[in-house]
């Protein structure tokens, strides 16, 4: 027992040597800020809905709880697994993405979700971190052999997840994988000139969404002030910042999240202004920026285009989709049902964005034993 646990303890500590304590403290904080909002903002929600007021606040518990777990977990992993993981966790998303059209159920026009042995799961959520490891490895690939058909190889993997996003419709999470994507293109050496007709055609395509999908329509009316009978959330949103200040009304004494649908959710970072101020929004978008910062500046120096286009995948979805979070309470962008990593309410959102920083953590580690384990 005695020599289990030096072994134990000689594993952990040699995980925490190599693993950057930059980005895990800042994602520690993350953490703690999305268990005071959801605890602050929950009980309203739960009130309204009629059920029990700790029930989010238990959940956001568990499910950060198993992010923690799955990010320590995958960060110990080599590169060589985490390729072969994404390979098998890639397959899996697509044949969930096909269930929910079979299977899945409908929340606000939107079917996105399917129910497994009594847990509801978003798979497009999954599908995004495993996504962008494949795609950097495949575009990593043409480095090696010029001959290799990998633009083209990454292009049917995307089309094939658009296809699925724009059928249930989630025209928001198409739009944060088609902007990750084209950064990880044009990092890959695709010329300019294609990317900007790629962005033609996706620009093209929120056209046609625009027209043929009211849901989308809808949203964007709403932005515009075309359409001011939907624009509810935002209004309350802005008033909760305009009611915060710089300090806030202080913890549980915001009033906005009583008449806020999505107060623990998308509109979570418009709670953190009502009941804690601009101080702790900015205090928020600093650490998502040191985190973004930090991940960049140490995959850069790898020796290693997976690692490098990877990377720079799953660190442009994280923070593309704080920002579009952030943004739309703030009336920037039309709305877009986006959860705030690691802060928002939602099992499947925390899950998935675990995987990426796991696979960050993984990627920056450093030292002699770099990684401690690999799967044959």
């Amino acid at each position: 027992m005695r020599r289990i646990f030096y072994k134990l303890n000689y594993f952990l500590s040699n995980w925490w040597q190599s693993v950057d304590q930059v980005i895990l403290w800042s994602l520690a904080l993350l953490f703690c800020f999305g268990m005071i909002l959801v605890t602050a903002a929950s009980p309203a929600i739960a009130g309204r809905i009629g059920i029990d007021k700790s029930f989010f606040i238990i959940r956001q518990g568990i499910y950060l709880s198993l992010a923690a777990a799955v990010i320590i977990f995958i960060s110990m992993a080599s590169p060589i697994t985490i390729r072969r993981f994404a390979i098998l966790g890639f397959c899996m998303s697509i044949i969930l993405l096909l269930a929910v059209k079979f299977f899945g159920y409908e929340i606000k026009g939107a079917k996105r979700w399917i129910n497994l042995l009594g847990i509801s799961i978003q798979p497009s959520e999954f599908t995004k971190p495993f996504f962008f490891i494949l795609t950097g490895w495949i575009l990593s690939v043409k480095f090696e052999q010029e001959s290799f058909p990998s633009v083209r190889v990454t292009s049917i993997f995307y089309l094939i997840i658009a296809l699925f996003l724009i059928t249930q419709p989630d025209i928001g999470t198409l739009i944060l994988i088609s902007a990750s994507y084209l950064v990880q293109l044009f990092i890959a050496g695709m010329p300019i000139a294609i990317i900007a007709l790629l962005m033609l055609f996706s620009s093209c395509g929120l056209l046609l969404a625009y027209n043929f999908l009211p849901h989308v329509a809808s949203r964007i009316n709403t932005f515009l002030g075309s359409d001011i009978s939907n624009n509810y959330q935002i209004t309350k949103s802005l008033l909760a910042y305009e009611k915060g200040g710089i300090f806030g009304l202080g913890p549980a004494e915001g009033i906005v999240k009583y008449s806020l649908p999505d107060s623990h959710t998308d509109f979570i970072f418009a709670v953190a202004g009502e009941e804690f101020g601009v101080i702790a929004c900015i205090t928020i978008s600093l650490i998502f920026c040191i985190i973004a910062v930090r991940s960049l500046l140490l995959i850069s120096r790898k020796n290693d285009y997976y690692i490098m286009l990877s990377g720079l995948g799953l660190v442009t979805q994280f923070v593309l989709q704080a920002m579009i979070n952030m943004s739309v309470t703030l009336n920037l962008i039309p709305t877009k049902g986006m959860t705030l990593p690691f802060i928002s309410y939602g099992g499947s959102s925390i899950l998935a964005m675990a995987i990426s920083m796991g696979v960050i953590l993984s990627f920056t580690r450093r030292g002699p034993k770099l990684y401690t384990y690999k799967f044959s």
